[in-house]
């Protein structure tokens, strides 16, 4: 079941951790550590195998899969071995990340965004692929009434001077609609979170997953959010600073990205605890962090007889190297779900992101459970549906 897996940012990061990850697996050089979907209670699942994936993407910027690896294994990001050995299957992938195409507007940049989907498609012979976004963490997008009907909003996007109705995530999720592929967003951008897209998402019989992958600070927020919960302990105040650096850090230093991805990050408390307790979580920029972040969480709470009592922990990780095998995953993941049939929203996978989709819930040990069950069920039921342009 050869499955493509196309990167909106595709020379990032954390798409270059992801492909390169992929590659040195198959090739034997590395262990899939990280990769949930290997674990023994989900790799029964008819998942593709990550072997199988081709990998392609859109980016903005120029520098090369191979240079881009280069630069992170000199940061200690990647292992300097398997970028050596791989550079010529990296630079085959190279080839397939493509620029943005310009257009006269939202409508036409869609049409030659999916006709690149439809080409990949076809000089690799692939079944499906599957879209999924790693590209920078956009503002909050402002209401707009066209965003609630598709019709309505495919007429906006033929306007003269091509107003930008939608933001790059929604743009993204749109063309990958048209081309009949499953999204996935991995950032707390709108992505496919509009009613007008949903609706595309169900006439074109796609689903898709999102969003915000949990990778660090608010991952461990999961856990411990639960335990005050069920042991009946009040939360009092959950404080958190982050640091991190390279070109996230860098976005995020701006107001909008800033506010967007710490709302998403807040999610889990007020979630899991039914109220919120006092603080905020910052994000801060700092450059020197390179593609590492730290965390600093304080949390102070009450016990019997109105005792206050306080946990606090360090988080410091590799962003990429967290976040890169979940990526490898949402996709496998959400191949076998179209092949399985499923369309529209995937609240299965919230065990992945900070801000799921649905009314899923936001501790780890429930949402672990939502995705056994998940995986479990792909096994029978409905399929099988081949992706491609309709």
């Amino acid at each position: 079941m050869t499955t493509g897996v196309w990167l909106v940012g595709g020379r990032g990061s954390v798409a270059v951790t992801a492909v390169l990850g992929a590659l040195a697996v198959r090739a034997g050089l590395a262990e899939p550590t990280g990769c949930v979907t290997e674990l023994p209670r989900l790799a029964g699942a008819p998942l593709p195998a990550l072997g199988e994936l081709v990998f392609g993407g859109h980016d903005v910027t120029s520098v090369p899969l191979v240079k881009k690896a280069q630069a992170l294994a000199d940061t200690g990001v990647l292992p300097a071995g398997p970028v050596r050995a791989l550079e010529e299957e990296l630079a085959a992938a190279e080839r397939e990340v493509r620029p943005l195409p310009p257009a006269r507007d939202q409508a036409e940049a869609a049409a030659l965004m999916a006709a690149d989907l439809a080409s990949f498609q076809e000089r690799h012979r692939l079944r499906r692929v599957v879209v999924v976004n790693v590209a920078t963490t956009e503002p909050a997008l402002a209401p707009h009434p066209a965003h609630a009907r598709l019709d309505a909003l495919e007429e906006a996007m033929r306007e003269p001077g091509g107003r930008a109705l939608l933001p790059p995530s929604s743009l993204a999720a749109y063309a990958a609609f048209r081309a009949g592929c499953p999204f996935v967003d991995f950032t707390p951008s709108t992505g496919a979170r509009l009613p007008a897209l949903h609706q595309l998402a169900a006439r074109r019989r796609v689903p898709y997953g999102g969003h915000d992958g949990k990778t660090g600070e608010t991952l461990v927020k999961s856990v411990l959010a639960p335990m005050f919960a069920m042991r009946n302990l009040r939360v009092r105040t959950w404080s958190g600073t982050n640091l991190l650096g390279g070109g996230d850090g860098a976005n995020l230093s701006r107001p909008g990205p800033n506010a967007a991805k710490a709302a998403s990050k807040s999610k889990v408390l007020g979630e899991t605890l039914g109220y919120l307790p006092q603080g905020e979580t910052r994000i801060d920029y700092l450059e020197d962090a390179g593609d590492f972040k730290t965390a600093w969480d304080l949390v102070t709470f009450e016990g019997f007889l109105g005792r206050r009592m306080r946990v606090d922990f360090t988080w410091h990780g590799c962003d990429s190297a967290l976040a890169a095998p979940l990526v490898l995953d949402l996709a496998r993941l959400t191949a076998a779900a179209h092949e399985h049939g499923r369309r529209g929203a995937l609240t299965e996978l919230a065990f992945f992101f900070k801000d799921p989709l649905g009314s899923a819930p936001h501790g780890l040990a429930d949402q672990w459970r939502l995705l056994c069950d998940f995986a479990d069920g792909l096994r029978t039921g409905p399929g099988p549906v081949t992706s491609g342009p309709r």
